[in-house]
């Protein structure tokens, strides 16, 4: 008799084991595993885009060592936001000195930035690029070095912002005009040794391939001096990239430096 009950107790046992191991298995099927927070809500929708906060006629000027990430954020602007109502382009490059409006020009609100009733709003129709003429100059421009020009501007092109100008290293680099050295040193990529000068409240120039900067921050310097050394850091061989920018756009220099 009990061995009869100790039967009937093992097979209940190994019932009740085999209806568990079912039971798991299919919970284990209708599991989905995450690797982490997603950026989607319970609903399944996407994260809101982040609302530029534009303050209307301010503007802020670009110190030494920041960023326009930097200054966008600390404004509780959107960066994409601040480079397109200032027309800077990728890799958004910004200069010491430089002006940037921390509101969409005309007082439009930008493409894509979302509305007060998280709804984005309606994007514009898509309209032809067109170059604009050059700006006028009052400034007196002359060119920065001697040697053949072997890159010239293309408007929107990142990588083609300015001439660049063939020499040997050593041969002199001078101002285009009389200003204000607002930067000089290294810490642009791309540009290698690099000088910039501020001519006004709207004109700057930058030096960029230097082998040897002669001028420092705070100096003024007269159209014509010697500011640097030609060289090639940050180049594939000895030259000058010579950029002048209006209100921290990049123009071309050929527009407004004297014929040859």
């Amino acid at each position: 008799m009990d061995l009869v009950v100790s039967l009937k107790t093992r097979a209940a046992q190994v019932a009740l084991i085999v209806g568990m191991t079912t039971l798991v298995a299919a919970c284990s099927s209708t599991v989905t595993r995450t690797n982490g927070p997603s950026s989607r809500g319970a609903s399944g929708a996407s994260a809101p885009r982040p609302v530029s906060k534009p303050k209307y006629g301010q503007s802020a000027t670009v110190q030494r060592g920041q960023t326009l990430y930097r200054i966008a954020a600390d404004n509780g602007i959107v960066a994409s936001d601040l480079a397109a109502w200032n027309g800077i382009p990728p890799p958004y490059t910004i200069y010491p000195g430089q002006s940037l409006k921390l509101y969409p020009p005309g007082g439009a609100r930008p493409a894509g930035t979302t509305v007060a009733t998280g709804r984005p709003a309606t994007p514009p129709t898509a309209a032809p690029v067109v170059v604009a003429p050059p700006v006028k100059s009052d400034i007196k421009w002359r060119w920065p070095a001697d040697g053949q020009i072997v890159g010239r501007f293309v408007a929107g092109d990142a990588a083609n912002q300015g001439v660049d100008i063939a020499g040997n290293g050593g041969d002199a680099v001078r101002a285009s005009a009389d200003g204000v050295v607002v930067y000089s040193g290294a810490g642009l990529v791309g540009y290698g040794e690099l000088i910039i000068v501020k001519h006004s409240e709207t004109w700057l120039s930058a030096y960029g391939h230097n082998r040897k900067r002669l001028v420092n921050e705070g100096q003024n310097v007269k159209a014509g001096q010697q500011i640097a050394e030609m060289g090639r850091s940050g180049a594939s061989r000895d030259m000058l990239h010579f950029e002048i920018r209006y209100n921290g756009k990049p123009v071309d220099p050929q527009g407004y430096l004297p014929a040859r």
